[in-house]
């Protein structure tokens, strides 16, 4: 919630409150049948006692603005001062409408805790801590830059200058040959794998993702109406003959992968699998999603080749992204894929939007051509290694047998098993009360029992106090 309640101010706090949740109910913000939070949880997002927000909802009940049942909370009244009001629209289920299908409640629940979360430790966010973006190395790449003089609309694929940067760029990183005309900078990886969904798949169409995956914690695949079946993933990624079997079975007519570094098990895709998982692919006419965020965040200096990388049929889709490496919040990721794949999504995507702001471009274009980006990289990898070091040493001297993991190689993320039955509600919902926030694997589509835990986004020094608090959760559930 990013309004707070004034404590300097000679007015009560319950008043404030009370007039702040009165003008959003008048201004048809909070439109009637709407759910407000629970005394609890608004008490916590305001830092105020909970007799506070007690108080408030009586005397909004008192209004006529809202009505409370026991075990039903409290919603904006229907019929406000006893009037039904004429004229007013039903937004609830225009909302509960749609084919736009929202997050998952235990993701929502997680991320709204992330915002308003005090003194906490988040373990649950895939991005990096604050002292690991760039900020002097961006600096003085910004000095160097000119203003544009024409701020039109851009090219639909992205920034020209970009799109040729990028192709140099995957070339020297990862040795895939590809020219600007078969790149497309989009918003992010996210915004790639939804005009993927979008424009390339039907509603019905049965779709292959690794189990557990990403991707499951990504409703957009429900979105487009697609049945979605699972490969299951080991310490060396997914077995390619499930693949055939899948296709068997269901006819699928995509493969999405995230074969390195893969969130949230942290295995990689063997190369013998990545070669036969090409050969699969071209002899079912099955085209693979490959989705790349990390793979230049290793640790050992190990190798692992993209699949398309080894692509000389065009099957592959290959989605990248600075979000990992630089910023999230610099929104800038790509598309490479065969040209005729490109126009379609571009021509998706300039319906959308008309295409990326050019300044995040223009930023991204100076921030690969620098000579500093590859020593961000290697301070950026330090920096992982011994945050991963820490974590990995705190979680075995304090956890011990209560959890099992294999030390990651690269990315950002360990994998853990709880080593007794757990349910992953009361798991997070413990976290939330220790503050301490994580995610559990049934978001990925795995068992209950399972946790991500991110090694990027704190610093060294605090996390051994996160395992700590995790501990704690552990003993209370």
């Amino acid at each position: 919630m990013e309004w707070k309640v004034d404590r300097d101010a000679d007015k009560p706090l319950y008043q404030q409150i009370f007039e702040y949740i009165e003008e959003k109910i008048s201004y048809g913000e909070y439109p009637p049948g709407t759910l407000l939070p629970s005394e609890r949880k608004l008490a916590q997002q305001l830092n105020v006692n909970r007799m506070t927000i007690a108080h408030v909802y009586d005397e909004l009940q008192a209004s006529g603005l809202v009505e409370r049942k026991k075990g039903s909370g409290t919603r904006v009244s229907t019929h406000k001062w006893g009037i039904l009001p004429k004229g007013v629209t039903n937004w609830r289920k225009y909302i509960e409408g749609g084919s736009f299908i929202p997050s998952y409640p235990l993701i929502r629940r997680i991320r709204s805790e992330a915002k308003v979360m005090e003194n906490g430790y988040n373990l649950a966010s895939g991005k990096l801590s604050s002292d690991l973006f760039p900020t002097q190395y961006l600096q003085s790449v910004l000095a160097e830059q000119t203003f544009p003089n024409d701020l039109g609309y851009e090219h639909p694929q992205g920034l020209l200058s970009l799109r040729e940067t990028m192709a140099s760029y995957v070339k020297s990183y990862h040795d895939i040959n590809t020219t600007s005309s078969s790149v497309l900078i989009t918003s992010g990886a996210q915004q790639a794998l939804h005009l993927i969904t979008q424009c390339l798949l039907n509603p019905g169409d049965a779709v292959a993702i690794e189990a557990p995956s990403y991707c499951y914690s990504l409703p957009l695949f429900q979105s487009a109406g697609l049945r979605i079946f699972g490969l299951p993933v080991d310490t060396n990624g997914v077995n390619p003959e499930d693949i055939v079997s899948l296709y068997e079975k269901h006819k699928i007519r995509m493969i999405f992968l995230n074969p390195t570094y893969h969130s949230p098990t942290g295995s990689s895709l063997s190369n013998s699998r990545r070669k036969r998982v090409l050969e699969i692919s071209a002899e079912l006419g099955i085209p693979i999603v490959e989705d790349d965020p990390v793979s230049l965040l290793s640790f050992d200096n190990e190798q692992h080749t993209p699949l398309k990388s080894y692509d000389k049929s065009g099957n592959v889709l290959y989605i990248g992204s600075l979000s990992k490496v630089i910023g999230s919040s610099l929104r800038i990721g790509w598309l490479i894929g065969p040209q005729t794949v490109i126009n379609r999504l571009a021509d998706a995507r300039e319906q959308i939007d008309f295409g990326l702001s050019v300044f995040p471009q223009m930023i991204a274009n100076l921030l690969l051509q620098s000579s500093e980006y590859p020593k961000h990289l290697e301070f950026l990898r330090q920096e992982l290694v011994e945050r991963r070091d820490e974590m990995t040493s705190a979680l075995k001297e304090i956890l011990g047998n209560q959890i099992e993991f294999t030390i990651p190689k690269g990315g950002l993320f360990i994998w853990c098993k709880i080593n007794r039955n757990i349910d992953d509600q009361k798991l997070v919902e413990e976290g939330i009360k220790q503050k301490i926030l994580f995610m559990p694997g049934s978001v990925y589509g795995s068992p209950n029992g399972y946790v991500r835990l991110t090694f990027a986004h704190l610093k060294k020094e605090e996390m051994r106090e996160a395992v700590l608090r995790l501990a704690d959760v552990l003993k209370n559930v």
